[in-house]
């Protein structure tokens, strides 16, 4: 993975993505045991076209350059495959902004926080997340504070408290 930071690091010093940031499981595991995932979720800000659509075109042309293509939704980075996903809502957007800046290996990462990512579970909804949820809960290290701030300032605390483990 520690190749694949380093693209994404020069991606970014580069201007071809103005910020990312790694969710999804892969983010997860900077806070606990790792799930088994498929691939790493990397949400950026995306630059707008001139007619206001956001587009992830000039990111496939500039790994395409680098010799890292395509396959279906992701792209293959040194061995790992990358799903790029923009920042399309509040919460997401927030996410990226307040990312944290960690270190993989001797790498660079920026990860979001573990309370924006217990949220984007909360918000997707899926079977998935309703499953790693708990034990995320149980065994990430959460501001329950700011968790609830960030809840509360996204409309997610009815279906967070469905969601959460009883003690």
């Amino acid at each position: 993975m520690e190749g694949t930071l380093e693209v994404l690091n020069q991606l970014e010093a580069e201007g071809v993505i103005s910020r990312y940031a790694i969710g999804g499981a892969v983010g997860a595991i900077f806070y606990m045991e790792p799930f088994l995932t498929y691939d790493l979720d990397v949400f950026v800000f995306l630059p707008q076209t001139a007619g206001g659509l956001l587009t992830l075109s000039p990111i496939y042309e500039a790994l395409k350059q680098r010799g890292f293509d395509a396959e279906g939704e992701c792209v293959q980075i040194k061995g790992m495959p990358v799903q790029f996903l923009p920042a399309y809502n509040p919460l997401l957007e927030e996410a990226l902004e307040q990312a944290r800046d960690e270190s993989y290996a001797d790498t660079r990462a920026r990860v979001l926080r573990p309370e924006h990512l217990a949220a984007i579970m909360v918000q997707t909804g899926r079977d998935k997340d309703r499953q790693r949820f708990t034990t995320f809960m149980e065994e990430a290290p959460l501001d329950a504070a700011y968790l609830q701030e960030v809840l509360t300032r996204h409309q997610l605390t009815t279906r967070f408290n469905a969601w959460k483990p009883t003690s």
